[in-house]
Protein backbone atom coordinates (compact mmCIF):
# COMPACT_ATOMS: atom_id res chain seq x y z
CA UNK A 1 0.00 0.00 0.00
CA UNK A 2 2.57 2.39 0.80
CA UNK A 3 4.64 2.03 -2.22
CA UNK A 4 1.36 2.38 -4.38
CA UNK A 5 1.24 5.53 -2.29
CA UNK A 6 4.89 6.44 -3.04
CA UNK A 7 4.59 5.99 -6.84
CA UNK A 8 1.54 8.40 -6.92
CA UNK A 9 3.11 11.09 -4.98
CA UNK A 10 6.07 10.35 -7.60
CA UNK A 11 3.85 10.59 -10.51
CA UNK A 12 2.07 13.57 -9.70
CA UNK A 13 4.88 15.56 -9.38
CA UNK A 14 5.22 15.41 -13.54
CA UNK A 15 4.32 18.63 -14.98
CA UNK A 16 2.76 18.94 -18.21
CA UNK A 17 5.67 19.15 -20.79
CA UNK A 18 5.71 22.36 -23.25
CA UNK A 19 3.73 20.28 -26.12
CA UNK A 20 0.72 19.08 -23.98
CA UNK A 21 -1.28 22.96 -22.91
CA UNK A 22 -4.22 22.84 -25.73
CA UNK A 23 -5.93 25.18 -23.81
CA UNK A 24 -9.94 24.82 -23.04
CA UNK A 25 -12.43 27.89 -23.32
CA UNK A 26 -15.86 27.28 -22.01
CA UNK A 27 -17.05 30.33 -23.74
CA UNK A 28 -16.68 29.13 -27.29
CA UNK A 29 -18.90 25.80 -25.88
CA UNK A 30 -21.97 28.20 -25.82
CA UNK A 31 -23.63 27.29 -28.82
CA UNK A 32 -23.14 23.57 -29.00
CA UNK A 33 -24.25 23.28 -25.24
CA UNK A 34 -26.96 24.73 -26.15
CA UNK A 35 -28.08 22.48 -29.40
CA UNK A 36 -27.37 19.55 -26.67
CA UNK A 37 -29.57 21.23 -24.05
CA UNK A 38 -31.94 21.56 -26.37
CA UNK A 39 -31.97 18.48 -27.69
CA UNK A 40 -31.22 16.19 -24.76
CA UNK A 41 -28.39 14.93 -25.91
CA UNK A 42 -25.05 13.74 -24.45
CA UNK A 43 -21.34 13.89 -25.65
CA UNK A 44 -18.16 11.84 -24.49
CA UNK A 45 -16.47 15.08 -25.25
CA UNK A 46 -18.03 16.74 -22.11
CA UNK A 47 -18.67 13.12 -20.25
CA UNK A 48 -14.78 12.23 -20.62
CA UNK A 49 -13.04 15.53 -20.59
CA UNK A 50 -11.73 16.05 -23.53
CA UNK A 51 -8.88 18.07 -24.47
CA UNK A 52 -9.82 18.61 -27.73
CA UNK A 53 -13.61 20.04 -26.79
CA UNK A 54 -12.60 23.57 -27.18
CA UNK A 55 -11.15 23.22 -30.93
CA UNK A 56 -14.30 20.28 -31.90
CA UNK A 57 -16.92 22.34 -30.60
CA UNK A 58 -15.89 25.02 -32.38
CA UNK A 59 -15.60 23.10 -35.27
CA UNK A 60 -19.21 22.77 -34.73
CA UNK A 61 -17.94 18.68 -34.43
CA UNK A 62 -18.88 16.67 -31.15
CA UNK A 63 -18.93 12.75 -30.62
CA UNK A 64 -22.31 11.57 -29.47
CA UNK A 65 -22.95 9.89 -26.53
CA UNK A 66 -25.92 7.33 -26.63
CA UNK A 67 -27.60 5.37 -23.86
CA UNK A 68 -27.22 7.69 -21.48
CA UNK A 69 -23.91 9.36 -18.79
CA UNK A 70 -23.56 6.26 -16.60
CA UNK A 71 -20.99 3.19 -17.32
CA UNK A 72 -21.51 -0.28 -15.85
CA UNK A 73 -17.64 -0.92 -15.81
CA UNK A 74 -15.42 0.53 -13.46
CA UNK A 75 -12.18 1.32 -15.02
CA UNK A 76 -9.60 3.16 -13.38
CA UNK A 77 -8.80 6.04 -16.26
CA UNK A 78 -11.89 6.94 -17.31
CA UNK A 79 -14.19 9.91 -15.93
CA UNK A 80 -17.39 8.45 -17.30
CA UNK A 81 -19.68 8.71 -14.53
CA UNK A 82 -19.91 5.10 -12.56
CA UNK A 83 -23.78 6.01 -10.97
CA UNK A 84 -26.52 3.07 -11.68
CA UNK A 85 -27.46 3.45 -15.46
CA UNK A 86 -31.23 4.79 -16.59
CA UNK A 87 -32.89 3.02 -19.33
CA UNK A 88 -32.33 4.17 -23.02
CA UNK A 89 -34.11 7.24 -24.12
CA UNK A 90 -36.21 5.54 -26.86
CA UNK A 91 -36.12 9.63 -28.40
CA UNK A 92 -32.18 9.82 -28.67
CA UNK A 93 -31.99 7.96 -31.84
CA UNK A 94 -33.73 10.52 -33.54
CA UNK A 95 -32.35 13.60 -31.45
CA UNK A 96 -29.01 12.34 -32.80
CA UNK A 97 -30.27 12.59 -36.43
CA UNK A 98 -31.62 15.85 -35.68
CA UNK A 99 -28.07 17.36 -34.38
CA UNK A 100 -26.54 15.91 -37.37
CA UNK A 101 -28.70 17.56 -39.74
CA UNK A 102 -28.18 20.84 -37.81
CA UNK A 103 -24.52 20.66 -37.50
CA UNK A 104 -24.40 19.51 -41.25
CA UNK A 105 -21.77 16.86 -40.08
CA UNK A 106 -20.25 14.94 -42.57
CA UNK A 107 -19.17 12.10 -40.74
CA UNK A 108 -20.12 11.26 -37.39
CA UNK A 109 -18.80 9.08 -34.02
CA UNK A 110 -21.32 7.84 -32.00
CA UNK A 111 -20.38 5.84 -28.91
CA UNK A 112 -21.85 5.07 -25.50
CA UNK A 113 -20.72 4.48 -21.90
CA UNK A 114 -20.77 -0.41 -21.56
CA UNK A 115 -24.11 -0.93 -20.21
CA UNK A 116 -23.96 -4.70 -19.04
CA UNK A 117 -27.22 -4.01 -17.31
CA UNK A 118 -28.95 -4.28 -21.18
CA UNK A 119 -29.87 -7.48 -22.54
CA UNK A 120 -28.13 -6.84 -25.77
CA UNK A 121 -25.82 -4.51 -24.13
CA UNK A 122 -27.24 -1.54 -26.44
CA UNK A 123 -26.83 -3.21 -29.70
CA UNK A 124 -30.13 -2.26 -30.73
CA UNK A 125 -30.14 1.39 -30.11
CA UNK A 126 -26.45 1.84 -31.96
CA UNK A 127 -28.85 0.49 -34.59
CA UNK A 128 -31.25 2.42 -34.56
CA UNK A 129 -29.28 5.41 -34.41
CA UNK A 130 -28.08 4.41 -37.43
CA UNK A 131 -31.09 4.31 -39.19
CA UNK A 132 -32.35 7.53 -37.85
CA UNK A 133 -29.35 9.10 -39.35
CA UNK A 134 -29.35 7.16 -42.54
CA UNK A 135 -33.02 8.71 -43.02
CA UNK A 136 -32.18 11.86 -41.84
CA UNK A 137 -28.73 12.77 -43.84
CA UNK A 138 -27.81 9.58 -45.99
CA UNK A 139 -24.50 11.26 -47.44
CA UNK A 140 -23.35 11.61 -43.62
CA UNK A 141 -20.44 8.69 -42.98
CA UNK A 142 -21.46 6.65 -39.71
CA UNK A 143 -18.92 5.54 -37.46
CA UNK A 144 -19.93 3.63 -34.44
CA UNK A 145 -17.53 3.03 -31.41
CA UNK A 146 -18.82 0.42 -29.45
CA UNK A 147 -18.47 -1.31 -25.88
CA UNK A 148 -17.45 -5.30 -26.08
CA UNK A 149 -20.97 -6.34 -26.19
CA UNK A 150 -19.73 -9.42 -23.51
CA UNK A 151 -18.18 -11.13 -26.23
CA UNK A 152 -22.23 -11.81 -27.92
CA UNK A 153 -22.13 -12.60 -31.17
CA UNK A 154 -26.02 -11.73 -32.10
CA UNK A 155 -25.43 -8.67 -30.61
CA UNK A 156 -22.52 -7.68 -32.64
CA UNK A 157 -24.69 -8.83 -35.80
CA UNK A 158 -27.52 -6.78 -34.43
CA UNK A 159 -24.56 -3.49 -34.94
CA UNK A 160 -22.98 -4.88 -38.06
CA UNK A 161 -26.81 -5.13 -39.80
CA UNK A 162 -27.03 -1.37 -39.28
CA UNK A 163 -24.31 -0.85 -41.91
CA UNK A 164 -22.15 1.95 -40.25
CA UNK A 165 -19.03 2.73 -42.56
CA UNK A 166 -16.59 1.96 -39.45
CA UNK A 167 -17.09 0.26 -36.50
CA UNK A 168 -14.63 0.83 -33.70
CA UNK A 169 -13.43 -0.88 -30.87
CA UNK A 170 -10.79 0.32 -28.67
CA UNK A 171 -8.30 -1.97 -26.93
CA UNK A 172 -7.11 1.14 -24.95
CA UNK A 173 -3.53 -0.47 -23.49
CA UNK A 174 -1.92 -3.85 -23.98
CA UNK A 175 -2.55 -6.90 -21.93
CA UNK A 176 -0.87 -6.79 -18.69
CA UNK A 177 -2.07 -3.46 -17.85
CA UNK A 178 -5.80 -4.78 -18.13
CA UNK A 179 -6.64 -4.34 -14.74
CA UNK A 180 -7.29 -0.78 -15.16
CA UNK A 181 -9.96 -1.94 -17.51
CA UNK A 182 -12.01 -3.63 -14.96
CA UNK A 183 -14.79 -6.16 -16.39
CA UNK A 184 -12.89 -6.14 -19.87
CA UNK A 185 -10.91 -8.57 -21.27
CA UNK A 186 -8.23 -8.27 -24.25
CA UNK A 187 -8.34 -11.34 -25.93
CA UNK A 188 -12.63 -10.72 -25.93
CA UNK A 189 -11.75 -7.08 -26.88
CA UNK A 190 -9.35 -8.33 -30.06
CA UNK A 191 -12.15 -11.16 -30.55
CA UNK A 192 -15.04 -9.19 -31.63
CA UNK A 193 -12.53 -7.05 -34.17
CA UNK A 194 -11.65 -10.17 -35.43
CA UNK A 195 -15.40 -11.42 -35.77
CA UNK A 196 -16.38 -8.11 -37.19
CA UNK A 197 -14.20 -8.19 -40.08
CA UNK A 198 -14.81 -11.92 -40.97
CA UNK A 199 -18.28 -11.27 -40.80
CA UNK A 200 -18.37 -8.19 -42.75
CA UNK A 201 -14.93 -7.96 -44.27
CA UNK A 202 -15.40 -5.13 -46.49
CA UNK A 203 -16.11 -3.01 -43.39
CA UNK A 204 -13.18 -1.03 -42.13
CA UNK A 205 -12.33 -1.68 -37.93
CA UNK A 206 -10.76 0.78 -36.28
CA UNK A 207 -9.05 0.60 -32.47
CA UNK A 208 -7.83 2.97 -30.29
CA UNK A 209 -4.54 2.90 -27.40
CA UNK A 210 -3.53 5.69 -24.68
CA UNK A 211 0.21 5.78 -24.24
CA UNK A 212 1.65 6.75 -21.04
CA UNK A 213 -0.18 4.22 -19.05
CA UNK A 214 3.36 1.80 -17.96
CA UNK A 215 3.17 0.17 -21.20
CA UNK A 216 6.50 -0.93 -23.22
CA UNK A 217 7.51 -0.81 -27.05
CA UNK A 218 7.77 -4.18 -27.23
CA UNK A 219 4.25 -4.82 -25.72
CA UNK A 220 2.81 -2.34 -28.03
CA UNK A 221 4.25 -3.75 -31.21
CA UNK A 222 3.15 -7.54 -30.11
CA UNK A 223 -0.95 -5.73 -29.77
CA UNK A 224 0.01 -4.03 -33.27
CA UNK A 225 0.42 -7.22 -34.94
CA UNK A 226 -2.76 -8.29 -33.02
CA UNK A 227 -4.99 -5.93 -34.72
CA UNK A 228 -3.47 -7.01 -37.80
CA UNK A 229 -4.09 -10.67 -37.63
CA UNK A 230 -7.63 -9.11 -36.35
CA UNK A 231 -8.50 -7.28 -39.83
CA UNK A 232 -8.39 -4.22 -38.42
CA UNK A 233 -7.55 -1.59 -40.66
CA UNK A 234 -7.22 1.96 -38.52
CA UNK A 235 -5.79 2.54 -35.31
CA UNK A 236 -5.59 5.77 -32.77
CA UNK A 237 -2.45 6.54 -30.58
CA UNK A 238 -2.81 9.37 -28.15
CA UNK A 239 -1.14 10.25 -24.92
CA UNK A 240 -3.43 9.43 -21.53
CA UNK A 241 -4.13 12.53 -19.23
CA UNK A 242 -5.62 11.51 -16.12
CA UNK A 243 -9.10 12.95 -15.18
CA UNK A 244 -7.97 13.59 -11.60
CA UNK A 245 -6.01 12.60 -8.92
CA UNK A 246 -8.32 9.70 -8.34
CA UNK A 247 -7.75 8.15 -11.72
CA UNK A 248 -4.70 5.97 -12.23
CA UNK A 249 -1.93 8.06 -12.57
CA UNK A 250 -0.02 9.18 -15.70
CA UNK A 251 3.76 7.31 -15.62
CA UNK A 252 5.17 9.27 -18.81
CA UNK A 253 4.57 12.39 -21.02
CA UNK A 254 5.00 10.53 -24.34
CA UNK A 255 7.03 12.96 -26.25
CA UNK A 256 6.13 13.56 -30.01
CA UNK A 257 8.71 12.29 -31.95
CA UNK A 258 8.08 8.68 -30.05
CA UNK A 259 4.11 9.04 -31.27
CA UNK A 260 5.63 9.32 -34.99
CA UNK A 261 7.96 6.20 -34.70
CA UNK A 262 5.18 4.16 -33.22
CA UNK A 263 3.00 5.65 -36.21
CA UNK A 264 5.39 4.38 -38.45
CA UNK A 265 6.12 0.76 -36.88
CA UNK A 266 2.44 0.70 -36.51
CA UNK A 267 1.96 1.45 -40.57
CA UNK A 268 4.45 -1.16 -41.29
CA UNK A 269 2.89 -3.69 -39.39
CA UNK A 270 0.13 -3.51 -41.51
CA UNK A 271 -2.41 -1.24 -40.44
CA UNK A 272 -3.96 1.33 -43.24
CA UNK A 273 -4.30 4.26 -41.48
CA UNK A 274 -2.74 5.35 -38.18
CA UNK A 275 -3.10 8.67 -36.08
CA UNK A 276 -0.61 9.44 -33.60
CA UNK A 277 0.00 12.46 -31.71
CA UNK A 278 -0.10 13.66 -28.21
CA UNK A 279 -3.93 14.94 -28.78
CA UNK A 280 -5.04 12.34 -30.90
CA UNK A 281 -8.58 10.26 -29.22
CA UNK A 282 -10.14 7.60 -30.37
CA UNK A 283 -12.74 9.69 -32.61
CA UNK A 284 -10.45 12.68 -32.80
CA UNK A 285 -10.07 14.16 -36.90
CA UNK A 286 -12.18 10.98 -37.11
CA UNK A 287 -13.19 11.63 -40.71
CA UNK A 288 -9.36 11.26 -42.21
CA UNK A 289 -9.45 7.63 -41.68
CA UNK A 290 -12.14 7.10 -44.36
CA UNK A 291 -10.38 9.96 -46.39
CA UNK A 292 -7.59 8.17 -46.64
CA UNK A 293 -8.77 4.82 -47.57
CA UNK A 294 -12.39 5.35 -49.04
CA UNK A 295 -14.46 2.37 -48.14
CA UNK A 296 -16.15 0.38 -51.20
CA UNK A 297 -20.12 1.85 -51.70
CA UNK A 298 -23.22 0.46 -49.65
Amino acid sequence: MQENRDRVEAVDQLRKPEWLQKKITPAAHAEMEGLLKELNLNTVCQQARCPNITECFRQRQATFLILGRACTRLCSFCSVSKETPLPAEQGEPAAVAEAVCRLKLSHVVITSPTRDDLPDGGARHYAETVAEIRKASPATKIELLIPDLRGDLEDLKVVLASEPDILGHNLETVPRLYAIRSGADYQRSLKLLADAHRLRPDLKTKSGLMLGLGEEEDELLAVFEDLVAAGCSYLSLGQYLAPSRQHYPVQRFVEPERFEMLKEKALLAGLSHVESAPYVRSSYLAERYLAATPSPSR
